[in-house]
C-alpha cells in the first residue's frame, strides 16, 4: 500500500496537531499529488527493507525533490511514472536505508607511512624502512593511524627496539589510533624523553620488563612529542579534501556520519562544502574544546567561535560538545585493575584524562548555555564519572530527553543502567572488539574483553543504542559493524561474547533509524518511508536471510542521498 496519507497523519499526530479531516487527507491531498510532477526516480523489482516500525519489506520506491514520495509494490509505484521518470530495475537486490556511522573522525588515510595492509611486525618494519630510504637522515618519519596491533600475526605492538632496526638514523613515530604513539630511540632522544621523565597526569610512559623505555606513550604522554604541523591548506584544498573523504564514505554505503569532536576550523570548511553544494553525505558535528580549558575557558571559546547550539540543516548540523574522561583500549578507566600490563603487578586501573571536578564544571556550564554533551568513556569507572557529571548538570537544568550520550561505553555495570535510563541518555557504541579483541584480552582478561560493548544487555534494558566504527581506529565499513554485532566475531580472535549477539534486524536498526534518533532526526531519515529524506543503498547480497558470514563481505553497489545517485 502507498504510504502517503498514513505518513502525513502520523507526522501530524507526532507534532501534536490533530488532522482528522478525511476530505483533506484523501481528496485535496490526492488532487495535489495528481497535479504534481511525476517521481524523478523509481527503483523497482527490489527487496526494500524499509526499517519502519513494522520492519516491512516491499518491492519499489519513488523519489522526488530529495525525498521518498511513495513506497509499495512494483505495480503501485511504477504507475506513478511518466516519460521524465528514471526507472531502475534492481533485479531483486536488497535495498536498505542509507547506513550511518555515529562516531567517525575521518575516513583514514592521509600522509605518512601507511600500515593498513601490514599483517606482521616484519611488514611494519619493511614499510618504515622503505620510507627511511627515501627520507633525509634525521628527518622525522610518522605513520598515519590506520592500523592496530590486532591485525598483526604476532598480536603485539612494534616497539622501540623493532623500530630501531628499521630506521636507526631517523626519529620514528608510529601513530596508533587516537590514544597512542610508539617511538624509536632517535625519537625519544629528539624529544628528551628518558627514564627520569615524569609521567603527565592522564598519560603513560611505558617500559619493558627490565625497566627500559619501550617507546610507547599513551594518552596525555603524547603531549611530550610535538609532531610537525600539517601543511597549511587553502580553503579550496580543505574543501577538496573533505569531498574526497566523502567519496570514500558513500562508496562504502554511508549516507550520514557524526563527527565526534572536531575544530571550529573543520566545521567552517564543511560549511563551505555545503555552501558550494558539494556534500554527498549528511554530517552531524560535535565540537571539542581544548582539554586544558576550564569551564570559563570553554564558555569563552564557544562565544568566540560564533557557533550556536543545533545550528544547521539536514545536510550539516551542530550536534553538541564532545568531552573525554579516559583512555582507549590501553587506558580505559576501570573499577578493577587490569590483568597485568606493563609490569604494574595488578595495580593499574587505566587513565583518567580530565579531573572530575573540571569535567563536571564544564558539563554544567555548557548545559547552562544550551549545549548537549557527548562524553568518551570506555571503562566502568569512567562511566561513573560521566554519570556524576551529567547528574550535576541535570540538577541545574534537565537534560532528560535532550539525548546527551555516552560514547563507547565498553564496560557497563548493573548499578549504572538505572542512572543512564533516568537521565534519558543515548549509548553511542562501535565495533572496536571486531578489530582489537585479542588485545583487550591481554589488557583486561577474557571476562571483561568478552563483555566489551554488550549490545544485547543495553537493548534488553530498553536503552537507545546506535552504532558506528570510530574510524580510523576501526575501518569505516558499516557492514562490518552489522556483522560483528550479529555474530560477535572478530578479525583474529574468533567469537567473543556470544551471549551478546543480536538479531540482524536490531543490528540494522542500530546503523539506520537509531543513528537518526541520536541526532534528533528520526522523523527525517533512517527509514524508507514517504516524506523522509531519500537516502538509501543497494546491497550486493541479502544480509537478512543469507549466510551470516555474507554480511561481513557485503558491499554497496549503489548509494542514493537526497534522491541523487552519488555512487554506483
Amino acid at each position: 500500500m502507498l504510504q502517503f496519507v498514513g505518513t502525513i497523519m502520523k507526522r501530524c499526530t507526532r507534532n501534536g496537531v490533530l488532522v482528522l479531516i478525511l476530505a483533506l487527507a484523501a481528496g485535496v491531498f490526492g488532487h495535489a499529488l495528481a497535479q504534481s510532477s511525476a517521481p524523478e526516480l523509481i527503483l523497482y523489482n527490489a527487496r526494500i527493507v524499509t526499517v519502519n516500525d513494522a520492519f516491512a519489506i516491499t518491492e519499489a520506491v519513488a523519489m522526488s525533490r530529495g525525498r521518498f514520495v511513495a513506497v509499495g509494490t512494483n505495480a503501485e509505484i511504477r504507475r506513478l511514472a511518466d516519460s521524465t521518470t528514471r526507472q531502475i530495475d534492481l533485479g531483486g537486490r536488497m535495498v536498505l536505508p542509507g547506513l550511518a556511522d555515529n562516531h567517525l573522525h575521518d575516513a583514514g588515510g592521509g600522509p605518512g607511512v601507511d600500515l593498513s595492509a601490514a599483517r606482521s611486525i616484519d611488514d611494519v618494519l619493511k614499510s618504515v624502512s622503505a620510507w627511511a630510504e627515501k627520507t633525509a637522515s634525521g628527518e622525522v618519519i610518522i605513520s598515519n593511524s590506520d592500523w592496530h596491533e590486532a591485525q598483526l600475526k604476532e598480536q603485539r605492538l612494534p616497539l622501540r627496539g623493532d623500530l630501531d632496526r628499521a630506521a636507526p638514523r631517523h626519529p620514528v613515530v608510529l601513530v596508533r589510533g587516537g590514544h597512542e604513539y610508539i617511538l624509536n630511540s632517535r625519537a625519544l632522544e629528539k624529544w628528551g624523553i628518558t627514564k627520569s621523565t615524569a609521567e603527565p597526569t592522564g598519560g603513560r610512559i611505558t617500559r619493558d620488563s627490565s625497566g627500559e623505555l619501550n617507546g610507547e606513550l599513551v594518552d596525555r604522554a603524547r603531549n611530550l612529542v610535538t609532531l610537525p604541523p600539517p601543511s597549511a591548506l587553502t580553503l579550496d584544498q580543505r574543501v577538496a579534501a573533505e569531498v574526497a573523504q566523502h567519496e570514500k564514505l558513500v562508496a562504502a554505503g554511508l549516507t550520514s556520519i557524526r563527527i565526534p569532536g572536531t575544530s571550529v576550523e573543520q566545521y567552517r570548511a564543511l560549511q563551505e562544502v555545503r555552501r558550494r553544494g558539494l556534500l554527498k553525505v549528511r554530517v552531524n558535528v560535535l565540537l571539542r574544546p581544548d582539554r586544558d580549558l576550564d569551564a570559563a575557558g570553554v564558555r569563552g571559546w564557544l562565544e568566540q567561535s560564533g557557533v550556536r547550539p543545533d545550528e544547521g540543516d539536514e545536510w550539516l548540523r551542530i550536534g553538541g560538545i564532545k568531552l573525554g574522561l579516559d583512555g582507549g583500549f590501553e587506558g580505559g578507566l576501570m573499577r578493577e585493575p587490569y590483568v597485568e600490563p606493563w609490569g604494574e603487578h595488578g595495580t593499574f586501573r587505566g587513565l583518567q584524562t580530565m579531573p572530575a571536578d573540571r569535567y563536571t564544571a564544564i558539563t554544567r556550564e555548557v548545559n547552562r548555555l544550551g549545549w548537549r554533551v557527548a562524553t568518551h568513556a570506555v571503562g566502568d569507572a569512567a562511566i561513573d564519572l560521566v554519570l556524576a557529571g551529567y547528574e550535576a548538570a541535570n540538577a541545574d537544568r534537565s537534560i532528560v530527553g535532550r539525548r546527551w550520550s555516552i560514547e563507547h561505553g565498553f564496560i557497563p555495570q548493573p548499578d549504572q543502567l538505572p542512572r543512564i535510563k533516568k537521565l534519558g541518555l543515548e549509548l553511542s557504541v562501535q565495533d572496536h572488539l571486531y578489530l582489537a579483541g585479542p588485545s583487550l584480552v591481554k589488557y583486561w582478561g577474557q571476562k571483561r574483553a568478552f563483555w566489551t560493548t554488550p549490545v544485547k544487555y543495553y537493548l534488553d534494558a530498553g536503552l537507545p543504542i546506535s552504532a558506528g566504527t570510530d574510524s580510523p581506529v576501526v575501518p569505516f565499513n558499516p557492514f562490518w559493524v552489522i556483522y560483528h554485532f550479529v555474530s560477535r566475531d572478530t578479525i583474529t580472535g574468533g567469537v567473543m561474547g556470544a551471549d551478546q549477539r543480536v538479531p540482524r534486524r536490531d543490528a540494522i536498526r542500530m546503523s539506520t533509524i537509531a543513528n537518526a534518533h541520536l541526532t534528533f532526526e528520526e522523523r527525517e531519515k533512517g527509514s524508507i518511508e514517504a516524506g523522509k529524506l531519500a537516502d538509501l543503498i543497494v546491497v550486493d547480497r541479502d544480509i537478512l536471510s543469507g549466510p551470516e558470514k555474507d554480511i561481513e563481505n557485503a558491499r554497496a553497489v549503489m548509494t542514493v542521498v537526497g534522491g541523487r545517485l552519488v555512487h554506483q
